[in-house]
Formats: structure tokens, sequence, C-alpha cells
């Protein structure tokens, strides 16, 4: 039967609503999904057979295609079939396996991949005549693109590599600040009592070296690392296939608890706070505020129901935060907010929780690396 809601229901479809809109022909792929592309409130995007590298980053606009785009500003064009290395500080332009034909009253948006965020791969998703990125209006028809500019490691990507996610929601699903704070009281969204900022959940850097490292119940003072250039290629597909050493340098905390961010650095902190996402409950991280320092914060923003939750063996998990400093040097300081975490309302609960029971890579996590190192 097709897949209908009533004007009242607002919220992010869950996993096996993204199953049957896909049946239905709303969501459409010239291959079969993998077993585990569909996740708890999102749907991995997969790479085509063929990538361009073009001149520059482009919006289609009203009227224009991102074909004909491409066609205009190409430099060359190469085969993703075997694999193929993308190299850093170029932009690279790759149709998606999955092309959308969405429901008026269904819209969608994307994020990168925890994994791709954590390499420093700049990763959006381009749709034809829009005049934003990562966000696709209820009703479109078309083709789905990813636009790819690694810039601290050169990646290798091959045909069906995942570097993106898209989420599904009908309606207005954010809640509102008062809704926030009563679902904070209920849940303790994180372990802090007075976290609530508007209507989203405070996000703060933890530079005290308290955060537990992974499968450690102490801290061992690291407070991040910063990326180490040049190197060598990550092969996207691996995990745990490279030493961390060769890739990062820790950083230790420091007495007053501050940390100077160098221009064109890219640095993997976590936040202070431990995070949880309850079942009924997606999450998404935005920018706190952009005016507040001289750095930006590349999130892979989208948090799953289940995130940290105890009944999906979470008791809390750190949102680990990508972060880079614009032109000049920047000093960051412990407990400093950079973000907010917005909740929305899901249709219906997953089926299945983010957590170990999916494979699920960052719950539970302290300050962690992506997959891809040991």
């Amino acid at each position: 039967m097709p897949l209908t809601f009533a004007a009242t229901e607002q919220g992010i479809l869950p996993d096996r609503m993204i199953a049957a809109l896909a049946e239905q022909g709303a969501i459409r792929a010239i291959r079969p999904f993998a077993a585990d592309q569909i996740q708890p409130a999102s749907l991995d995007l997969r790479l085509g057979a063929v990538a361009y590298r073009v001149r520059a980053s482009f919006l289609p606009g009203p009227g224009i295609t991102v074909a004909q785009r491409i066609a205009e500003l190409k430099l060359h064009e190469f085969s993703l079939s075997t694999g193929a290395v993308l190299e850093t500080n170029c932009v690279y332009i790759v149709p998606l396996i999955e092309s959308l034909a969405l429901p008026s009253n269904i819209a969608a948006a994307t994020n990168p991949k925890s994994s791709t965020g954590r390499l420093d791969v700049f990763t959006r998703v381009i749709a034809d005549e829009t005049r934003g990125f990562d966000r696709i209006a209820g009703g479109y028809l078309g083709p789905l693109y990813a636009e790819i500019s690694p810039k601290t490691f050169p990646v290798l990507v091959r045909e069906g590599s995942r570097l993106s996610q898209l989420r599904l929601r009908h309606g207005d699903a954010a809640l509102s600040g008062e809704a926030l704070r009563a679902l904070h009281a209920r849940e303790r969204l994180v372990d802090r009592a007075e976290a609530v900022m508007g209507d989203g959940i405070a996000v703060s850097i933890d530079l005290a070296g308290t955060v537990r490292q992974p499968d450690d119940s102490r801290s061992n003072g690291i407070v991040g690392y910063r990326a180490k250039r040049p190197t060598a290629v990550i092969e996207i597909e691996r995990r745990a296939a490279y030493d961390a050493g060769d890739f990062w340098e820790p950083i230790a905390a420091r007495a007053d608890r501050t940390l100077i961010l160098d221009p064109d650095e890219f640095y993997i902190l976590a936040s202070t706070e431990a995070v949880q996402v309850p079942p009924d409950f997606a999450a998404e991280m935005v920018p706190f505020d952009p005016l507040v320092g001289e750095f930006r914060v590349h999130y892979a923003g989208f948090f799953d129901p289940g995130f940290g939750y105890a009944g999906a063996g979470g008791l809390g998990a750190r949102a680990v935060l990508e972060v880079r400093s614009r032109e000049v040097p920047f000093i960051l300081e412990h407990g400093q907010i950079v973000g907010r975490l917005v909740y929305e309302k899901m249709l219906a609960p997953p089926d299945q929780l983010y957590g170990s029971g999916i494979g699920s890579n960052y719950q539970a996590q302290g300050l962690k690396l992506s997959k891809h190192f040991r």
C-alpha cells in the first residue's frame, strides 16, 4: 500500500518507511540496496561509476541541471569502477546511484557520514535546479550528485562508496524550546542540567582532557588530534587499516585548558557533554553562531535514534567535532560552545536503533578517530 500521512503527522521517517518509499519508487537506484544501507533514520548514498573534476564548486539554480553545469565546468572525467584517488583541494562531482521521485509532502536533507567528516572530506549533495546544497524540496524528481573535495588527506573511492546520507521528513519535525526542555528533563539528553539554548542543546569543546579514550575507562590527558600532512592515500572502504600515528598528532591538555588553532590545520576534538538520542527522536548538529569566532566546525551532523542511548548500548556518547581555523590563529577555551543539537520527532521509532546491534561504529564513543584507523 502507498505510504500516506495525516497532515498532523510530522517527523523524520524511520528505516521501515524509507524502505517502503523505495518499494514505491520514490527512492530509485540503478543497483539494489546493500543490506546495511538503510540506517535507523537515514539512507546511505552511493557513488556512481564516473567522476568529473570541475574548475569550481557551483549550484545549478532554477531551470539548470547539474549535468549542464558539469558540461560547462569539467576539466576531465574518469571511471570509479576499479577505484580512483581524489586529490586534496580539487573539486569533484559524482552522480549518485540513488535518485529521487519524492511525494510533494516529503522533503529530504543530506549530510556527510561521520567517517567522511572525520577525514576532512568536504562533501555536499546537489540536486537539479536548486539554490542550496544538502536540501531537497518535496516533490523533487531527478538525479542526485555528490560534490567532493578532500581537504587534508587524498582518498581512494570507488563505485558504491558511501560518503553521504539522506534523511526524509514529513512536515516540521523540530522540537520547540519548550518541548526540548521537557524532553531534557525527562531523558537527560546531555549530562548537564542547564543545557537547552533556545531550540537546541548546547555542545561545547572539552580541552580539560577528561574525555575517556576508546576502549579505555580513563582519560590519558589527550584532548584531540591534529592531522599530519602530506600523508599516504586513505581508502574509504578499509577499516582499522592505518596506523593513526602516520596521520595524526595527539594534542595533550594544557594547564590553562586552551588550544590555539593554526590556520588551515585540521583537528579532531570531542564535546564536553555526553549526548544521547532517545528512540522516538533524531538529532542534527548545527552551528552555534557563525559570529563567535574565526573557526569552522565541519559537522557530519546527523545523530540517529539510539545514539548514546543506554537501551542501545550507549550510556551517553561524546560528539566528535571536526574543527578548522579560518585565516588567523584562534584560541579555543575549555567549555566554549561551538554547536547546537537540534532534536526532531520521529514519525515512529525505527525497527533498529543506532548501536552495536547493527554494527554502528561510534556508539558509546569518547574521543575517537574515524573507523579507518587503529
